[in-house]
């Protein structure tokens, strides 16, 4: 497999390695080609520095991956601790902190008698991916998934070793959250600046995506909102309800909204949608979501989003087929012409009271609308509605695998194995039957122990 190496921050090379190579081969053919030795070298990737006896496929580092390393001072000193307390960036699961669920703070179980395992950096066994979303700007035009990288924020290098992981989205979309000690030569920079890059294709230091945090693989298998299938990905609404709508549906949401002229015009947000259901207080904040319209609907949605926010400022638009020219006049005049500009306005004059060719006099009388108002041309079925919501699903899957603890009332979670349960508190530690609720006893051993 290729690995690009950025040596010293120096522009990257490429490295061919074996599939299931360790970091350490990696160091000694670092080392090899940059006349270093391998034990004073250090691999740094997504803000993490790299065990040498893990292998890259345990570090998720796929093909093309880019990675640093440096060549570390005797004076610098590292933060190795980092090394077994922090998850990877491509593992993170960031939902819950945009989308908060009851789930939150339940303790983990520890089930039977032996202790749980320490991870070990020589683990091939991984988790399941946590995935991220974004809108690839450059290559796919198309929203794909996502991977989270850091860098130190005065170099711009990715040879930044963090101090935590981040917990929430506000971690990564906000700056100056987390720090960490930045391992580059000749820099000191402490704070971490987060990124997304498009994971559908190989991607260079620059190029950089869009993060869309309400788009999120659909783990808890909630049906769509609209079509009641359940599909993946999913936006997910910020309503109270958290309704699932898959991005198909999502698209012919927006696409027939718009066709309505039915967004809403926020000052603080722009030209948004609330969820398909019409909840309260529910507009997607982030208007980059609305990229799933496509280039053609997209652009679109941009020049009715500049229309309606002329209007807003007591602008019109002017009236004559063809035109749709943006005029900001003063605010008594009647008479208004659509002044031809360099690629702009047609000469026409119109009457701002009517939006017809000027007159003097009174307007004649519009037609009014018929009762009912602008036509509805998305519908949501009730009982979909009520089956299509996030939390509900999360709700349910807790009533059904956590209870609490007899001694504490921590709520403990169950995911298989058998009925004999420790209390994960480190002050409690309490065994139970997660039958009886009892504490365990012989006739729990004897009867209780596989259900």
């Amino acid at each position: 497999m290729i690995m690009y190496v950025r040596f010293n921050s120096s522009h990257g090379f490429p490295l061919e390695v074996e599939e299931g190579a360790s970091v350490a081969e990696l160091m000694e053919a670092v080392g090899r080609l940059r006349g270093a030795q391998p034990d004073q070298l250090r691999v740094i990737f997504a803000g993490r520095e790299l065990h040498s006896d893990a292998t890259l496929q345990a570090c998720d580092l796929p093909e093309q991956s880019t990675v640093h390393v440096v060549l570390a001072p005797p004076t610098l000193v590292l933060q190795r601790t980092l090394r077994g307390s922090m998850d990877s960036l491509t593992r993170l699961d960031l939902s819950a902190s945009r989308l908060p669920a009851t789930s939150i703070g339940l303790a983990a179980v520890l089930e039977g008698d032996a202790p749980a395992a320490e991870d070990t950096p020589t683990r091939t066994e991984l988790k399941p991916h946590s995935s991220f979303y974004v809108f690839c700007k450059t290559v796919c035009r198309a929203i794909q998934p996502g991977k989270l990288r850091v860098r130190c924020i005065a170099c711009k290098q990715g040879t930044l070793t963090l101090s935590r992981g981040p917990s929430c989205w506000d971690d990564v979309l906000l700056p100056g959250r987390i720090h960490g000690v930045c391992q580059a030569q000749g820099c000191d920079g402490r704070t971490a600046e987060f990124y997304l890059k498009c994971a559908a294709h190989p991607t260079c230091e620059e190029d950089t995506s869009v993060a869309l945090d309400l788009i999120m693989p659909n783990v808890r298998r909630v049906p769509c909102i609209a079509c009641t299938d359940v599909l993946s990905p999913v936006l997910v609404s910020q309503c109270a309800q958290r309704h699932v709508i898959c991005l198909d549906c999502f698209h012919l949401y927006c696409v027939t909204r718009l066709d309505e002229r039915q967004f809403i015009h926020d000052p603080a947000v722009g030209y948004s949608l609330p969820c398909a259901a019409g909840c309260p207080d529910s507009l997607i904040k982030d208007v980059h979501h609305f990229r799933v319209l496509g280039d053609e609907q997209y652009e679109r949605y941009q020049r009715y989003a500049a229309e309606e926010c002329l209007l807003k400022m007591g602008g019109v638009l002017c009236p004559a087929p063809g035109c749709g020219a943006g005029l900001l006049p003063e605010q008594d005049q009647r008479r208004i012409q659509c002044e031809r500009r360099v690629g702009l306005g047609c000469g026409f004059v119109f009457c701002r009271d009517c939006m017809e060719e000027y007159h003097e006099g009174e307007c004649r009388r519009r037609t009014a609308m018929p009762a009912g108002g602008a036509p509805q041309g998305y519908v949501l079925d009730e009982g979909a509605a009520l089956r299509a919501r996030w939390e509900q699903a999360s709700l349910e899957t807790i009533d059904e695998t956590t209870r609490p603890c007899p001694k504490c009332r921590v709520p403990v979670e169950k995911n298989g194995g058998c009925m004999h349960m420790v209390c994960p508190r480190a002050q409690c530690k309490f065994e139970w039957c997660w039958l009886c609720r009892m504490e365990w006893n012989r006739d729990c051993m004897g009867n209780h122990w596989f259900g």
